[in-house]
């Protein structure tokens, strides 16, 4: 199979497919495939809920075509796989997506066929878990009638800057020959090069392990912030007089959740727990990032009791849910282990988040979002999520919304010190 041959299909038109679909859109016919019927309704109708990509940049990838039927897959001969690979509620890897697009795609896999994953799994996941799939539903033999390559996604929810084009793809096939095709295939996109690991293993390892790494230095800063607080010392300002030193990492404490590094170290750590070794770094700072959300309301309930306010029974206003800032994405947002351990002690939490679907937050969370601000209202306010609609308000309109006397948290370093009364 040479470029020119190529029939593609992207599986899978979330966050990470709909950008990958619509640059290849852009050159050559693509067709992307989705079982949610109301998102491939929004998408012909040049609306992407994401925001990810906007009514232009659809209109641009004239040969991208979107479809729920299965049937219009038998006319593609390389497919990619972008759908989620989830935790489960007991932080288990969660294969069920990717294991139903294998099983769709290997209903109508051909000789000669390639399949590409780009979710995130743990080494070995791809030729052990997906590949036996594909070979199960299509009756045809890995690497001799059927190929598979990995090229691990690598899009950032809501940076405008970093795209899909402009970052640099690691990409990996199960023979040189595969390999080098996947790797020519990126190379029509991707202005930022790639990069041709040795292995799809090697190729899954270093994804999974990005995320880990920034996990364990984002637990590192939150550990140091538990003990600058107990010392009495603005964290922010440790760290703004460390970062004058030119290798210093310009990490900052906060509420650790996402589709990303919130999830994947656990696929690591799933992986090496399989071969008998039991992580310690990665899941120590698993565990601190996690109790981050019970922290805050502990801080919070302390400073509201010293300044003689009502804990149980208060309204408490909590500004942002998505798990980051100008984006709408709620997946495996921590802001919730705010809302809930409030819930706890019988505190009303109000949710504002201009950025959420409010339907897809009470779906997802069971959390009610509040629509409009009411000034006057809140023994305590906490901002969660620096949306720049929150640093447009400024201090004297987010002090407008709490009584008298309350306090302000802020997680995310939106207001100055001085200005807040409490900080991570």
């Amino acid at each position: 199979m040479n470029l020119d041959h190529i029939k593609l299909a992207i599986i899978g038109l979330g966050y990470v497919g709909l950008p990958l679909a619509v640059e290849f859109g852009k050159q050559r016919p693509v067709i992307g495939f989705d079982v949610n019927t109301a998102r491939i309704a929004a998408l012909q109708s040049g609306h992407d809920h994401t925001l990810e990509v906007d009514a232009q940049e659809l209109a641009q990838a004239s040969q991208l075509s979107y479809t729920t039927d299965t049937s219009a897959l038998q006319a593609c001969n390389v497919f990619i796989v972008t759908v989620p690979t989830p935790i489960d509620e007991h932080k288990q890897p969660d294969l069920t997506p990717l294991i139903k697009a294998s099983t769709t795609i290997g209903r109508v896999l051909k000789k000669g066929d390639i399949v590409i994953y780009e979710s995130t799994v743990y080494p070995g996941a791809t030729e052990e878990e997906c590949v036996p799939v594909l070979a199960l539903h299509s009756g045809l033999v890995f690497n001799v009638d059927f190929f598979a390559g990995y090229s691990p996604e690598r899009i950032n929810p809501g940076d405008k800057i970093h795209r899909v084009t402009s970052i640099q793809k690691v990409t990996s096939g199960s023979t040189p020959e595969v390999a080098e095709l996947v790797d020519a295939l990126y190379r029509k996109i991707i202005t930022a090069g790639t990069h041709k690991a040795p292995s799809i293993k090697v190729a899954e390892a270093a994804k999974v392990i990005e995320n880990t790494q920034r996990d364990v230095n984002i637990a590192l800063i939150n550990e140091l912030a538990l003990i600058f607080n107990k010392l009495g010392i603005d964290t922010e300002a440790v760290l703004q007089a460390a970062g004058t030193k030119w290798n210093f990492l310009p990490f900052r404490p906060g509420l650790v959740g996402g589709h990303c590094i919130g999830v994947d170290p656990y696929y690591l750590t799933h992986k090496a727990e399989s071969i008998g070794y039991h992580p310690q770094i990665i899941l120590a700072g698993r565990r601190l990032n996690d109790n981050m959300g019970a922290y805050v309301v502990t801080q919070l309930v302390k400073a509201m009791t010293q300044r003689r306010i009502h804990v149980q029974g208060s309204r408490v206003l909590v500004l942002g849910l998505t798990f980051k800032e100008n984006c709408p994405d709620l997946r495996n947002t921590r802001v919730v282990d705010i809302v809930n351990e409030l819930n706890e002690y019988n505190v009303q939490a109000d949710v504002y988040d201009p950025w959420a679907n409010g339907p897809e937050a009470l779906h997802e969370h069971g959390i009610h979002t509040v629509q409009q601000l009411d000034p006057g209202t809140y023994d305590a306010v906490i901002i969660a999520v620096a949306h720049d609609q929150f640093k447009t308000m400024g201090l004297a309109a987010i002090r407008a919304l709490g009584k008298p006397e309350h306090v302000l948290y802020d997680l995310k370093y939106v207001l100055t010190a001085a200005e807040s009364d409490l900080r991570l």
